[in-house]
């Protein structure tokens, strides 16, 4: 017990005296020897202790060699504590500031991951997800031979996917309001706005993103969709619809010859061709 309470002691005096001597050093107008600690601080990981420091040496330091130093210290002590957003600007700063500084390619690259890091979940506004794509397009663009490039591509595809999976949730949420008329007003069909813009919303995602690994799950509801606009079209649009749906089965079945939804497409078919071919037979 004696021990516990002796060890207990010596931390607490170490840690007054720490606290102590970055006072002195924070109010001092030693800007060298605050430099020096400054990097002492971020180099043992004190990462708040070197932003305090840093924030002001910037000013101090600016059109020096140590003043570029500081400016980038600054940014990766921010994205060290998870500050993501003061660190993408002063990132961005630096690289403005110093755009053939020693440490302009890292600058470039912790942009992007910066803003990486602070983007939402696909079902929130994906802004900050756009926002990072386009400065790690950036820094590709700048650096296409840089170390860095696999990790940004790599990066950059997780941003893609989120921004894929976002346009998926919203179209699967039309499915899912279905003829639900709360959500239709001014419908022509009394209700079918939710299963058009389902259709949009997917063949808008299929083609910005074609080579998304939920191809077939924006095709599933794309031919949901349109069977189900099928069924409660009203007279003059029934027949092309029902058509329209027919062939949107058919080229699932063709681009997804295995997948599990290929009986509800056959299915489909057999419905489907109970109304046009009814038609074709009276034409």
């Amino acid at each position: 017990m004696k021990k516990v309470i002796v060890i207990s002691a010596v931390v607490c005096l170490l840690l007054s005296s720490c606290a102590a001597e970055f006072n002195r050093v924070y109010k001092s107008t030693d800007y060298d020897y605050k430099y020096e600690f400054a990097k002492e601080c971020f180099a043992r990981g004190k990462y708040m202790h070197a932003v305090s420091l840093l924030q002001e040496l910037v000013t101090i330091k600016r059109g020096t060699d140590e003043g570029e130093e500081c400016l980038y210290m600054l940014a990766m002590a921010s994205y060290c504590q998870h500050d993501y957003e003061s660190a993408s600007a002063t990132f961005k700063k630096y690289f403005s500031s110093y755009p053939k500084g020693k440490f302009a390619e890292q600058a470039s690259y912790y942009v992007g991951r910066s803003l990486y890091e602070s983007t939402p979940e696909p079902r929130l506004d994906q802004t900050p997800t756009v926002g990072a794509i386009n400065a790690y397009q950036q820094f590709l663009d700048y650096y296409p031979e840089s170390r860095l490039r696999p990790l940004a591509e790599e990066k950059l595809y997780e941003l893609q996917d989120k921004l894929v999976m976002k346009e998926y949730l919203s179209a699967r949420l039309y499915y899912n309001l279905g003829d639900y008329f709360g959500n239709c007003i001014g419908s022509a069909d009394g209700g079918g706005s939710n299963y058009e813009a389902c259709i949009i919303t997917s063949q808008n995602a299929l083609k910005t993103y074609p080579f998304t690994s939920l191809r077939e799950e924006f095709a599933v509801l794309i031919m949901k969709s349109k069977f189900e606009l099928a069924q409660q079209s009203v007279e003059e649009k029934r027949l092309d619809r029902y058509r329209d749906a027919e062939d949107e089965c058919y080229g699932f079945l063709n681009e997804f010859p295995e997948s599990k939804e290929c009986e509800n497409a056959e299915k489909y078919i057999k419905k489907c061709k109970k109304v046009t071919g009814e038609r074709t037979d009276e034409d």
